[in-house]
Protein backbone atom coordinates (compact mmCIF):
# COMPACT_ATOMS: atom_id res chain seq x y z
CA UNK A 1 0.00 0.00 0.00
CA UNK A 2 1.06 3.38 -1.07
CA UNK A 3 0.88 6.57 1.68
CA UNK A 4 0.01 9.83 0.11
CA UNK A 5 1.39 12.61 2.45
CA UNK A 6 1.01 16.48 2.65
CA UNK A 7 4.66 18.08 3.66
CA UNK A 8 4.10 21.52 4.45
CA UNK A 9 6.69 23.73 2.26
CA UNK A 10 6.30 27.39 0.87
CA UNK A 11 2.44 28.38 1.37
CA UNK A 12 1.20 25.52 -0.50
CA UNK A 13 2.73 22.34 0.66
CA UNK A 14 4.38 19.47 -0.93
CA UNK A 15 2.72 15.95 -1.70
CA UNK A 16 4.48 12.61 -1.32
CA UNK A 17 3.70 9.67 -1.76
CA UNK A 18 5.80 6.30 0.56
CA UNK A 19 5.08 2.71 1.46
CA UNK A 20 3.05 2.45 4.66
CA UNK A 21 5.57 0.91 6.69
CA UNK A 22 7.10 4.35 7.34
CA UNK A 23 6.59 6.00 10.71
CA UNK A 24 4.84 8.81 10.65
CA UNK A 25 5.50 11.64 13.60
CA UNK A 26 0.96 12.89 13.11
CA UNK A 27 -1.16 15.12 13.87
CA UNK A 28 -2.93 14.71 17.32
CA UNK A 29 -6.54 15.70 17.61
CA UNK A 30 -7.22 18.93 19.17
CA UNK A 31 -10.10 21.88 18.27
CA UNK A 32 -9.98 25.01 17.55
CA UNK A 33 -11.99 27.01 19.56
CA UNK A 34 -15.58 27.92 18.44
CA UNK A 35 -15.74 31.29 19.59
CA UNK A 36 -11.92 32.74 20.53
CA UNK A 37 -13.79 36.01 21.04
CA UNK A 38 -15.55 34.70 23.77
CA UNK A 39 -13.30 33.22 25.20
CA UNK A 40 -10.43 35.50 25.72
CA UNK A 41 -12.86 37.97 27.17
CA UNK A 42 -13.80 34.95 29.77
CA UNK A 43 -9.95 34.81 30.42
CA UNK A 44 -9.36 38.38 31.20
CA UNK A 45 -12.24 38.19 33.56
CA UNK A 46 -11.48 34.91 35.34
CA UNK A 47 -8.03 34.69 34.79
CA UNK A 48 -5.36 32.12 36.03
CA UNK A 49 -4.57 33.28 39.86
CA UNK A 50 -4.57 36.92 39.37
CA UNK A 51 -7.36 39.62 39.44
CA UNK A 52 -9.53 40.35 36.63
CA UNK A 53 -7.16 42.73 34.29
CA UNK A 54 -9.86 45.02 34.86
CA UNK A 55 -9.53 45.32 38.40
CA UNK A 56 -5.60 45.37 37.94
CA UNK A 57 -5.85 48.82 35.58
CA UNK A 58 -8.10 50.73 38.38
CA UNK A 59 -5.88 53.71 39.60
CA UNK A 60 -3.15 52.69 37.33
CA UNK A 61 -2.15 55.74 35.12
CA UNK A 62 0.05 54.21 32.25
CA UNK A 63 -0.26 50.79 30.62
CA UNK A 64 2.49 48.75 28.40
CA UNK A 65 1.53 46.08 26.31
CA UNK A 66 4.37 43.67 25.17
CA UNK A 67 3.54 42.00 21.57
CA UNK A 68 6.06 39.77 19.34
CA UNK A 69 7.09 40.69 16.49
CA UNK A 70 6.57 39.05 12.92
CA UNK A 71 8.36 36.41 13.50
CA UNK A 72 5.45 34.61 15.06
CA UNK A 73 2.22 33.90 14.27
CA UNK A 74 0.31 34.98 16.99
CA UNK A 75 -2.94 37.12 16.56
CA UNK A 76 -2.07 40.32 17.98
CA UNK A 77 -4.72 42.57 16.95
CA UNK A 78 -7.05 39.79 18.26
CA UNK A 79 -5.53 40.25 21.85
CA UNK A 80 -4.72 43.99 21.63
CA UNK A 81 -8.34 44.77 20.65
CA UNK A 82 -9.81 42.27 23.80
CA UNK A 83 -6.98 43.65 26.46
CA UNK A 84 -7.76 47.30 25.34
CA UNK A 85 -11.63 47.22 25.68
CA UNK A 86 -10.85 46.05 29.74
CA UNK A 87 -8.30 48.62 30.12
CA UNK A 88 -8.68 51.93 28.14
CA UNK A 89 -11.48 53.03 30.47
CA UNK A 90 -8.91 53.09 33.88
CA UNK A 91 -5.85 53.70 32.14
CA UNK A 92 -4.81 57.35 31.06
CA UNK A 93 -2.43 56.22 28.72
CA UNK A 94 -1.74 52.53 26.61
CA UNK A 95 1.57 51.69 24.71
CA UNK A 96 2.34 48.52 22.81
CA UNK A 97 5.92 47.65 22.74
CA UNK A 98 6.79 45.16 19.96
CA UNK A 99 9.11 42.60 21.29
CA UNK A 100 12.19 42.57 18.67
CA UNK A 101 14.81 41.08 20.78
CA UNK A 102 17.35 41.59 18.74
CA UNK A 103 15.77 41.69 15.31
CA UNK A 104 14.92 44.14 12.98
CA UNK A 105 13.04 47.14 13.90
CA UNK A 106 9.63 47.34 12.19
CA UNK A 107 8.41 49.95 9.85
CA UNK A 108 5.12 51.31 9.57
CA UNK A 109 3.47 49.04 7.12
CA UNK A 110 5.11 46.11 9.11
CA UNK A 111 3.67 47.70 11.77
CA UNK A 112 -0.09 48.45 10.33
CA UNK A 113 0.25 44.60 9.40
CA UNK A 114 0.96 43.76 12.74
CA UNK A 115 -1.26 45.26 14.77
CA UNK A 116 -4.03 46.29 12.36
CA UNK A 117 -4.64 50.33 10.70
CA UNK A 118 -6.76 51.18 13.84
CA UNK A 119 -4.64 50.17 16.54
CA UNK A 120 -1.60 51.91 14.78
CA UNK A 121 -3.08 55.17 14.07
CA UNK A 122 -4.60 54.85 18.03
CA UNK A 123 -1.90 54.19 20.14
CA UNK A 124 1.90 54.22 20.21
CA UNK A 125 3.44 51.34 18.91
CA UNK A 126 6.84 51.19 19.83
CA UNK A 127 9.99 48.97 18.40
CA UNK A 128 12.17 47.57 21.05
CA UNK A 129 15.61 48.56 20.23
CA UNK A 130 18.04 46.22 22.50
CA UNK A 131 20.96 48.37 21.26
CA UNK A 132 19.91 51.56 22.53
CA UNK A 133 21.38 51.71 26.16
CA UNK A 134 19.95 55.00 27.16
CA UNK A 135 16.22 53.71 26.77
CA UNK A 136 17.48 50.08 28.29
CA UNK A 137 18.17 49.91 32.77
CA UNK A 138 20.45 47.63 34.19
CA UNK A 139 18.51 45.77 36.93
CA UNK A 140 21.21 43.57 38.39
CA UNK A 141 22.42 40.10 37.20
CA UNK A 142 21.08 36.98 37.38
CA UNK A 143 22.73 33.75 39.69
CA UNK A 144 24.51 32.47 36.41
CA UNK A 145 25.55 36.18 36.52
CA UNK A 146 23.59 37.11 33.19
CA UNK A 147 23.68 40.87 33.31
CA UNK A 148 19.81 41.80 33.28
CA UNK A 149 18.86 44.82 30.62
CA UNK A 150 15.48 45.57 30.05
CA UNK A 151 13.47 48.17 28.13
CA UNK A 152 12.66 51.23 30.39
CA UNK A 153 9.26 52.21 28.62
CA UNK A 154 8.19 48.90 29.95
CA UNK A 155 9.83 48.90 33.35
CA UNK A 156 8.01 52.71 34.18
CA UNK A 157 4.76 51.32 33.18
CA UNK A 158 2.87 50.95 36.16
CA UNK A 159 0.70 47.73 34.67
CA UNK A 160 2.38 45.33 32.58
CA UNK A 161 1.13 43.28 30.25
CA UNK A 162 2.17 40.32 28.35
CA UNK A 163 1.18 38.61 25.21
CA UNK A 164 2.59 35.97 23.53
CA UNK A 165 2.41 32.31 21.54
CA UNK A 166 3.00 29.06 23.50
CA UNK A 167 4.88 26.66 21.37
CA UNK A 168 7.61 24.13 21.62
CA UNK A 169 10.73 26.22 21.21
CA UNK A 170 14.30 24.30 20.32
CA UNK A 171 16.52 26.18 23.27
CA UNK A 172 13.53 27.18 25.82
CA UNK A 173 11.74 24.45 25.67
CA UNK A 174 8.30 26.43 25.09
CA UNK A 175 7.82 29.63 23.95
CA UNK A 176 5.65 32.52 25.34
CA UNK A 177 5.18 33.70 29.04
CA UNK A 178 8.73 34.82 30.36
CA UNK A 179 10.35 34.96 27.01
CA UNK A 180 8.86 38.11 26.03
CA UNK A 181 10.64 39.51 28.64
CA UNK A 182 14.06 37.81 27.57
CA UNK A 183 15.04 38.00 24.99
CA UNK A 184 11.90 40.07 23.98
CA UNK A 185 12.65 43.31 24.94
CA UNK A 186 15.98 42.91 27.26
CA UNK A 187 19.18 44.85 25.79
CA UNK A 188 21.76 43.20 23.75
CA UNK A 189 24.15 42.45 26.75
CA UNK A 190 21.74 40.73 28.06
CA UNK A 191 20.80 38.57 25.13
CA UNK A 192 24.38 38.09 24.22
CA UNK A 193 24.79 35.67 27.55
CA UNK A 194 21.39 34.32 27.24
CA UNK A 195 22.03 33.02 23.53
CA UNK A 196 25.21 32.29 24.35
CA UNK A 197 26.93 27.85 24.43
CA UNK A 198 27.26 28.74 28.56
CA UNK A 199 23.13 28.32 28.39
CA UNK A 200 22.61 26.64 25.27
CA UNK A 201 25.25 23.52 25.85
CA UNK A 202 22.94 22.23 28.06
CA UNK A 203 21.50 19.09 26.89
CA UNK A 204 17.87 20.47 28.86
CA UNK A 205 18.05 23.46 26.59
CA UNK A 206 15.83 21.89 23.98
CA UNK A 207 12.33 21.36 23.13
CA UNK A 208 9.68 20.64 25.40
CA UNK A 209 12.01 20.56 27.95
CA UNK A 210 11.20 22.99 31.48
CA UNK A 211 12.54 21.52 34.49
CA UNK A 212 16.43 22.03 34.61
CA UNK A 213 16.24 23.90 31.21
CA UNK A 214 18.72 26.77 32.09
CA UNK A 215 17.46 28.98 29.49
CA UNK A 216 13.78 28.90 30.31
CA UNK A 217 15.10 28.94 34.54
CA UNK A 218 16.92 33.03 33.13
CA UNK A 219 14.32 34.03 31.04
CA UNK A 220 12.15 33.55 34.15
CA UNK A 221 14.49 35.27 36.71
CA UNK A 222 14.70 38.32 34.31
CA UNK A 223 11.06 38.17 34.12
CA UNK A 224 10.50 38.48 37.32
CA UNK A 225 13.26 41.14 38.31
CA UNK A 226 11.18 43.15 35.77
CA UNK A 227 7.96 42.46 36.99
CA UNK A 228 5.08 40.71 35.08
CA UNK A 229 1.16 42.14 36.46
CA UNK A 230 -0.66 40.25 33.67
CA UNK A 231 -0.30 37.48 30.68
CA UNK A 232 -2.27 36.80 27.58
CA UNK A 233 -1.16 33.87 25.90
CA UNK A 234 -2.31 31.16 23.02
CA UNK A 235 -2.06 28.27 21.81
CA UNK A 236 -2.79 27.36 17.84
CA UNK A 237 -3.55 24.43 15.41
CA UNK A 238 -2.40 23.72 12.49
CA UNK A 239 -3.91 25.87 10.43
CA UNK A 240 -2.87 28.52 12.90
CA UNK A 241 -6.66 28.63 14.42
CA UNK A 242 -6.38 29.77 17.98
CA UNK A 243 -6.87 26.32 20.36
CA UNK A 244 -6.82 28.10 23.56
CA UNK A 245 -6.07 31.57 25.78
CA UNK A 246 -4.20 31.40 29.16
CA UNK A 247 -4.11 34.48 30.62
CA UNK A 248 -3.62 35.85 34.50
CA UNK A 249 0.02 35.13 36.29
CA UNK A 250 3.05 35.10 34.85
CA UNK A 251 3.96 31.32 35.78
CA UNK A 252 0.69 30.02 36.68
CA UNK A 253 -1.28 31.00 33.28
CA UNK A 254 1.67 29.98 31.48
CA UNK A 255 2.03 26.45 32.80
CA UNK A 256 -1.38 26.10 32.59
CA UNK A 257 -0.88 26.86 28.28
CA UNK A 258 1.98 24.35 28.01
CA UNK A 259 0.05 21.67 29.88
CA UNK A 260 -2.48 22.25 27.16
CA UNK A 261 0.20 22.32 24.32
CA UNK A 262 1.91 19.69 24.88
CA UNK A 263 -1.28 17.13 24.87
CA UNK A 264 -0.83 17.58 20.88
CA UNK A 265 2.36 19.62 20.10
CA UNK A 266 4.59 16.39 21.45
CA UNK A 267 4.06 13.18 20.09
CA UNK A 268 5.59 9.84 21.74
CA UNK A 269 7.95 7.43 20.32
CA UNK A 270 9.47 4.56 20.84
CA UNK A 271 12.99 4.59 18.85
CA UNK A 272 14.95 6.11 16.80
CA UNK A 273 15.37 6.15 12.93
CA UNK A 274 18.06 5.75 10.23
CA UNK A 275 16.32 8.29 7.90
CA UNK A 276 14.26 10.89 8.90
CA UNK A 277 12.19 13.08 6.26
CA UNK A 278 10.82 16.81 7.52
CA UNK A 279 9.60 19.99 6.54
CA UNK A 280 9.56 23.15 8.41
CA UNK A 281 6.71 23.72 9.15
CA UNK A 282 5.63 25.75 5.83
CA UNK A 283 5.48 29.33 5.89
CA UNK A 284 6.58 31.69 7.37
CA UNK A 285 8.56 29.25 9.60
CA UNK A 286 10.60 28.09 6.03
CA UNK A 287 11.24 31.69 4.94
CA UNK A 288 14.85 31.27 5.24
CA UNK A 289 17.21 29.02 5.91
CA UNK A 290 18.07 31.25 10.00
CA UNK A 291 15.01 29.43 10.75
CA UNK A 292 15.21 25.77 9.04
CA UNK A 293 17.37 25.20 11.67
CA UNK A 294 14.61 24.50 13.91
CA UNK A 295 13.54 21.83 11.94
CA UNK A 296 16.86 20.15 11.59
CA UNK A 297 17.05 20.28 15.47
CA UNK A 298 13.59 18.49 16.24
CA UNK A 299 14.53 15.76 13.70
CA UNK A 300 17.54 15.31 14.92
CA UNK A 301 16.13 13.51 18.29
CA UNK A 302 14.65 11.09 16.12
CA UNK A 303 17.60 9.95 13.73
CA UNK A 304 19.98 7.52 14.79
CA UNK A 305 23.68 8.43 15.56
CA UNK A 306 25.24 8.50 11.91
CA UNK A 307 21.78 8.66 10.56
CA UNK A 308 20.00 10.90 7.58
CA UNK A 309 17.98 13.97 7.44
CA UNK A 310 16.32 15.30 4.35
CA UNK A 311 14.47 18.31 5.07
CA UNK A 312 12.54 20.38 2.79
CA UNK A 313 12.13 24.01 3.24
CA UNK A 314 11.42 26.71 0.56
CA UNK A 315 13.75 29.65 1.91
CA UNK A 316 12.38 31.94 -0.24
CA UNK A 317 14.18 34.54 1.86
CA UNK A 318 17.56 32.68 0.96
CA UNK A 319 19.87 32.16 3.97
CA UNK A 320 18.70 34.70 6.81
CA UNK A 321 20.81 37.41 7.81
CA UNK A 322 24.28 38.54 6.79
CA UNK A 323 25.38 37.63 10.57
CA UNK A 324 24.43 34.27 10.16
CA UNK A 325 25.79 33.79 6.73
CA UNK A 326 29.00 34.97 8.79
CA UNK A 327 28.65 32.58 10.74
CA UNK A 328 28.15 29.59 9.03
CA UNK A 329 31.15 30.70 7.41
CA UNK A 330 33.29 30.86 10.43
CA UNK A 331 31.84 27.75 11.11
CA UNK A 332 33.05 26.52 7.20
CA UNK A 333 36.25 27.49 7.95
CA UNK A 334 36.90 26.69 11.78
CA UNK A 335 34.72 23.04 11.89
CA UNK A 336 32.62 21.97 14.78
CA UNK A 337 34.07 21.92 17.61
CA UNK A 338 36.65 25.15 16.96
CA UNK A 339 33.86 26.94 16.45
CA UNK A 340 32.00 26.48 19.88
CA UNK A 341 35.04 26.89 21.44
CA UNK A 342 35.47 30.27 20.00
CA UNK A 343 31.68 31.24 20.73
CA UNK A 344 32.11 30.04 23.98
CA UNK A 345 34.18 33.25 24.52
CA UNK A 346 31.96 35.90 25.50
CA UNK A 347 33.98 38.99 23.71
CA UNK A 348 33.94 36.77 20.33
CA UNK A 349 30.01 37.03 20.67
CA UNK A 350 27.85 37.83 17.60
CA UNK A 351 24.48 38.05 16.49
CA UNK A 352 22.59 35.00 14.86
CA UNK A 353 25.74 32.72 16.36
CA UNK A 354 22.90 30.79 18.78
CA UNK A 355 21.95 29.18 15.63
CA UNK A 356 24.91 27.89 14.29
CA UNK A 357 25.31 26.40 18.17
CA UNK A 358 22.27 24.52 17.28
CA UNK A 359 22.76 23.46 13.69
CA UNK A 360 26.72 22.09 15.21
CA UNK A 361 23.99 20.06 17.28
CA UNK A 362 22.66 18.42 14.48
CA UNK A 363 26.12 18.33 12.30
CA UNK A 364 27.53 16.08 15.44
CA UNK A 365 25.22 13.50 15.26
CA UNK A 366 23.98 12.79 11.68
CA UNK A 367 26.20 11.65 8.48
CA UNK A 368 24.27 13.99 5.97
CA UNK A 369 21.65 16.86 5.80
CA UNK A 370 19.86 16.73 2.21
CA UNK A 371 17.45 19.84 1.46
CA UNK A 372 14.54 20.21 -1.21
CA UNK A 373 14.63 23.94 -1.72
CA UNK A 374 13.86 26.09 -4.10
CA UNK A 375 14.85 29.46 -2.55
CA UNK A 376 18.61 28.63 -2.22
CA UNK A 377 21.28 29.24 -4.72
CA UNK A 378 24.13 27.19 -5.62
CA UNK A 379 26.35 29.49 -3.20
CA UNK A 380 23.90 29.15 -0.35
CA UNK A 381 23.73 25.60 -0.39
CA UNK A 382 27.26 25.43 -0.04
CA UNK A 383 27.38 27.11 3.46
CA UNK A 384 24.39 25.44 4.51
CA UNK A 385 26.29 22.07 5.19
CA UNK A 386 23.28 20.30 3.52
CA UNK A 387 23.28 18.58 0.22
CA UNK A 388 20.93 19.79 -2.79
CA UNK A 389 18.13 17.62 -4.17
CA UNK A 390 15.30 17.68 -6.03
CA UNK A 391 11.51 16.15 -4.65
CA UNK A 392 12.33 13.08 -7.08
CA UNK A 393 15.61 12.10 -4.96
CA UNK A 394 13.81 11.37 -1.85
CA UNK A 395 13.07 7.91 -2.26
CA UNK A 396 16.63 7.14 -3.69
CA UNK A 397 18.24 8.30 -0.87
CA UNK A 398 15.81 6.61 1.46
CA UNK A 399 16.91 3.39 -0.31
CA UNK A 400 20.37 4.60 -0.47
CA UNK A 401 20.75 5.02 2.97
CA UNK A 402 18.31 2.52 5.36
CA UNK A 403 17.58 -1.63 4.83
CA UNK A 404 13.69 -1.14 5.09
CA UNK A 405 11.14 1.75 5.12
CA UNK A 406 10.45 0.58 9.06
CA UNK A 407 13.25 2.44 9.47
CA UNK A 408 12.60 5.58 7.94
CA UNK A 409 10.16 8.15 9.61
CA UNK A 410 8.53 11.13 8.25
CA UNK A 411 7.92 14.86 10.35
CA UNK A 412 5.22 16.31 8.19
CA UNK A 413 4.85 19.32 10.23
CA UNK A 414 7.99 20.29 11.21
CA UNK A 415 9.06 21.94 14.33
CA UNK A 416 5.49 21.88 15.13
CA UNK A 417 4.96 18.53 16.43
CA UNK A 418 8.25 17.11 18.58
CA UNK A 419 8.70 13.72 18.69
CA UNK A 420 9.36 12.64 22.32
CA UNK A 421 11.10 9.62 23.01
CA UNK A 422 9.16 7.51 25.71
CA UNK A 423 12.51 5.89 26.96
Amino acid sequence: MILKLRMDYGKDGIWLEFPERVFMVGKLNVKSLENPEEKLMESLRHPVDSPPLHDLAVGRKRACIVISDNTRPVPNEFLLNGIIFEIEDEVERIDILIANGIHEKLNETAIEELVGSDIATKYRVINHDAFDMENLEFLGKTERDLPIYVNKIYLTADLKILTGLIEPHFMAGYSGGRKSICPGISGYETVKYFHSPMLLESPRSDNCIIEGNPVHEEALFIAKTAGVDFIVNVTLDFEKRITGVFAGDLERAWLEGVRFASTYLEYPVDRQFKVVITSNGGYPLDRNYYQTVKGLVASARLVKEGGVIIILSECRDGLGSEHFKENLALLRKMGLDDYITHISKVENFTVDQWEVEELVKVLRKVSKIFMYSEGLNEEEFKLSFTEKIDKDDILKIVEKYSDDYEDVAIMPYGPYVIPMLQN
